[in-house]
């Protein structure tokens, strides 16, 4: 998606609020920064959601307007969010994207009776530590996708080099920890596994140990602009290395910043809604404003869908049975009809592996 996108989709954001009587919607995340790619996607998500239930009648008859707060993916600025959101009188916090921005306002939602669902927080803590039944998330857990992606690095890579790498944040360390833990499980050791600071923008060092090393394959745990980096300069050096990561590489901004050096990258991510059937016509409403229906998009429209039903089903917006309904429904959605489990996890497909190529992300030859 395009800068001019992102500022497009504020714009349409804040501007679409009716004059009757209204629900405020509320979506936080990384909408400045390094990942801002991503609070725009939750963005653009849960606004097309917006338009699509009001122009159907709005929820209990009355119309959904959309508050957007900016969290730039920091622990304390998420708390302060969430408190703004909980002034404004938000029903329903659509994120937040970071897992420890998500976990700590989880309490501020849990405390002010508000419905939270993260189409974007992988650490399992954030559902297994749960703060209160209002608390769910839509998209998987890092030790979902890390048991995936260290499964078919075992199988796939059984006989090469691998080296293990995170970023230091709590998203890239709990990825790399889940896969590798799952690769070992699965009979496949790593050459070597380190950490590489995400603010660090010269690799040379990881790449001299790679070199020296042989590593065939290199799993990331961290996001896509270092990733970017990373496999562009592999094949500056005249390195092979086959670059694996997770979500956050499932992006058209990673091959941006990669060039045709990110051909042949691999990365873990649930099976592409875009192509669900019932995912079409809000897919073709997206493309029609030049947004493409990636990452957090469809993660995020479903989380409104699920929360209007379940708040049409209680006939109350009232956490206590609004919580209720979303833990004992099924829900429709572009992402396929799902429930949610005791946890507040999403029941939906897990992870399988995509390839970067001809510059296009699609399913990996298995």
């Amino acid at each position: 998606m395009s800068r001019a996108g992102i500022a497009f989709i504020a714009f349409v954001s804040l501007a679409t609020a009716p004059a009757r009587a209204e629900i405020v919607i509320g979506t936080a995340g990384p909408m400045s920064g390094p990942f801002a790619i991503f609070g725009a996607q939750m963005m653009a998500g849960a606004e097309q959601a917006i338009v699509d239930i009001n122009a159907a009648g709005g929820v209990l008859g009355e119309m959904l307007v959309l508050e957007v707060a900016d969290d730039k993916c920091d622990r304390k600025q998420a708390i302060a969010v969430a408190n703004q959101m909980v002034g404004r009188g938000v029903a329903l916090m659509v994120g937040h994207l970071c897992s420890g921005a998500s976990i700590v306002a989880a309490s501020v939602y849990a405390d002010a009776g508000i419905v939270q669902i993260s189409p974007g927080a992988r650490d399992a803590k954030f559902t297994d530590d749960r703060t209160g039944p209002g608390i769910f998330r839509i998209g998987g857990r890092d030790d979902q996708q890390g048991r995936v992606a260290g499964r078919y690095l075992a199988e796939k890579f059984a006989d090469r080099r691998i080296a293990i790498v995170h970023d230091g944040s709590p998203y890239g360390q709990a990825l790399a920890d889940a896969t590798r833990f799952a690769m070992n499980e699965a009979g496949k050791a790593e050459t070597f596994s380190e950490g590489y600071p995400a603010n660090e923008r010269d690799p040379s060092a990881l790449l001299a140990r790679i070199s020296a090393e042989a590593i065939d394959v290199l799993f990331y745990g961290g996001y896509h602009a270092e990733a970017g980096l990373i496999v562009r300069r592999l094949r500056d050096a005249g390195l092979g290395t086959i670059l694996v990561s997770g979500d956050a590489l499932m992006t058209e901004e990673f091959l941006a910043i990669a060039g045709e050096a990110g051909e042949g990258s691999l990365m873990t991510y649930p099976p592409d809604p875009a192509r669900n059937d019932a995912a079409s016509t809000v897919v073709e409403k997206l493309a029609a404003r030049g947004i493409l229906a990636e990452g957090y998009i469809l993660p995020a429209y479903a989380a409104v869908e699920a929360w209007a039903q379940a708040v049409n089903a209680a006939g109350t917006r009232d956490v206590a049975p609004v919580a209720k309904a979303l833990a004992g429904g099924s829900f429709p959605t572009v992402l396929g009809t799902f429930a949610f489990d005791d946890k507040g996890d999403a029941t939906l497909p897990a992870y399988v592996i995509y390839e970067w190529r001809n510059g296009k992300y699609d399913y990996a030859p298995m």
